[in-house]
């Protein structure tokens, strides 16, 4: 279903896909594509793309979303040479590609962006069997959109990090399955220490091991007196 907050209205497209789309026409996408979500998708309407790391690099996915004169927004760390699934670079995209650190602020036409660290403490609970990080710090980022007044945060895929609770948002989009991010525990935790006007979550339930019980997670939130809703797939 179509979310509405503001003037914007949001659609969780599955895994980490989210559509954003302003009255004043802007639409925005955040890491489309993976897992077959837009197998059925084709409407390449999206002025900006952003992607968060390698992971969520999937060049049929942005093909499908974005229109011609696109903006394609990415962390420095890609590099298609590095993922098995794909061969091609972000600048052999037929689209104007920017790649961006994490801690950065610009401004793209009516949007500002900025993006923020993403990545797992090696000390913390989201590591492998050897105890490495499956994201370690430097090789993704999350990234903040302000469209008609409305912040949309993305984290990507991260732990709770300490800044998380100092952001000023509107619509948080938080990763619930765990495994490789903050779980649903976590992230209503942060939710309650962020209090925006609207908690949307996503990156569940897209393979085993990120299943959660996203309703348990609802409860939680609204508990919290944050306000909160599910868009299901």
């Amino acid at each position: 279903m179509t979310v509405r907050f503001g003037a914007v209205t949001v659609d969780w497209l599955g895994y980490a896909t989210v559509r954003l789309e302003s009255q004043t026409g802007a639409v925005i996408y955040m890491d489309p594509g993976r897992y077959g979500v837009l197998e059925e998708y084709d409407a390449r309407d999206g002025d900006l793309v952003l992607v968060t790391h390698a992971h969520h690099y999937d060049p049929d996915g942005i093909r499908r979303v974005a229109h011609e004169d696109a903006i394609v927004v990415v962390h420095e760390s890609i590099d298609a040479a590095e993922i098995d699934r794909v061969d091609e670079q972000p600048e052999s995209l037929p689209y104007e590609v920017e790649r961006v650190r994490a801690d950065e602020s610009f401004v793209l036409g009516p949007l500002d962006l900025y993006t923020t660290p993403a990545y797992n403490d090696p000390e913390g609970p989201h590591v492998d069997e050897h105890g490495d990080p499956y994201h370690p710090e430097g090789a993704g980022c999350g990234f903040a959109v302000t469209v008609d007044g409305v912040s949309a945060f993305w984290p990507g895929d991260t732990d709770v990090l300490p800044f998380h609770a100092e952001l000023d948002i509107d619509l948080f989009l938080p990763p619930i399955g765990g495994t490789f991010t903050m779980d649903r525990h976590e992230a209503a935790a942060l939710a309650e220490q962020i209090r925006p006007g609207l908690v949307l979550p996503i990156h569940y339930d897209t393979f085993e091991a990120i299943e959660t019980d996203a309703d348990a997670f609802v409860v939680d939130v609204a508990n919290r007196a944050v306000p909160v809703v599910l868009d299901e797939q």
